[in-house]
């Protein structure tokens, strides 16, 4: 591979996603699968096998349009779901076949300086410091920082692992949605340890939950990034959103939202999402399209430039 251009892949606890830009930074192509690659993991901390046939279709799917993309330089990193799991190697191994290329395994610190590096490389220092929280399916990371991360903190929190843990019933029976919101509110405080949320002048919200919620907030049928991106997404928002996806089952949810795949795991990424708002004193945040993928996009860039 000798293009100029560079693609990123994250093999997410919920989606796989995809990003191509070219050696200028510019964005080429951006692409996400919803595999879930964390279902069951924790509870049984291995990746189940309809789980990564799943993830392995897409990865075929995206080493086919990497191929075919004029593209150099290649990184995939896997995340929450993969650290959890004791077979992550054997996934690992079946990924590069399909892909192309190694995925590698991040840390959650890793995780978060590559959200903050993405979600803040289009914003003014002077709208600074900024925290950046970034919600997946199994983590979610904490950052605070200016132009470089100064604190960050993953904790096991997502969409995926609180839908799992606390929800039986469709839709979630109240003392479910209790558990749920009880069981975020004790992880918090060891995010309270590492970050001085006082500190933070932007507050930045990424990745499919937040989306998400920005969606249903500006009434979108039919999921516009460029809409959502750099949107405000409120406290009051959330406040009002959350009991109306709680009371509805799976089939209304879909209907709900610009991107239904989400339907299955929003209420559990909503209770995330509220209770972080809530006990944060958080009043509202800013949406961002850019995250991990584009962290990682840059790395490669920066490699290119200088590969020492």
């Amino acid at each position: 591979m000798t293009g100029s251009n560079v693609a990123a892949i994250d093999i997410g606890t919920n989606s796989v996603r995809l990003l191509v830009v070219d050696g200028a930074g510019r964005e080429l192509e951006r692409a996400m699968r919803i595999t879930r690659l964390g279902q069951g993991v924790d509870e049984t901390r291995t990746l189940a096998p309809e789980a990564v046939a799943r993830t392995l279709s897409v990865l075929s799917e995206y080493g086919a349009r990497i191929a075919s993309s004029g593209v150099g330089r290649v990184r995939a990193v896997a995340t929450s779901a993969a650290r959890d799991a004791t077979n992550s190697d054997a996934f690992f191994d079946a990924a590069e076949r399909a892909l192309g290329t190694r995925p590698e395994l991040l840390s959650g610190e890793d995780e978060a300086h590559l959200s903050f590096r993405g979600a803040t490389a289009d914003l003014s220092p002077s709208d600074g410091p900024f925290l950046v929280i970034d919600i997946g399916g199994g983590s979610t990371e904490f950052v605070l920082g200016l132009r470089e991360p100064e604190a960050s903190i993953s904790v096991p929190l997502g969409c995926v692992r609180m839908t799992e843990r606390h929800f039986e019933r469709d839709p979630p029976a109240n003392d479910e949605l209790d558990a749920c919101i009880a069981d975020v509110r004790e992880r918090l405080v060891a995010v309270r340890e590492v970050i001085d949320v006082g500190r933070a002048r932007r507050v930045v919200g990424l990745a499919g939950t937040v989306t998400t919620l920005s969606a249903l907030t500006l009434g979108l049928t039919h999921y516009d990034a460029t809409r959502t991106h750099h949107s405000v997404l409120t406290r009051g928002a959330v406040e009002t959103w959350f009991p109306r996806l709680a009371a509805a089952n799976v089939e209304t949810r879909r209907t709900m939202l610009a991107e239904p795949g989400r339907a299955e795991v929003i209420v559990g990424g909503a209770a995330v999402l509220l209770t972080i708002l809530r006990e944060l004193a958080i009043d509202e945040l800013l949406v961002s399209e850019h995250d991990i993928l584009d962290g990682l996009a840059e790395s490669l860039r920066a490699e290119r430039m200088d590969p020492r």
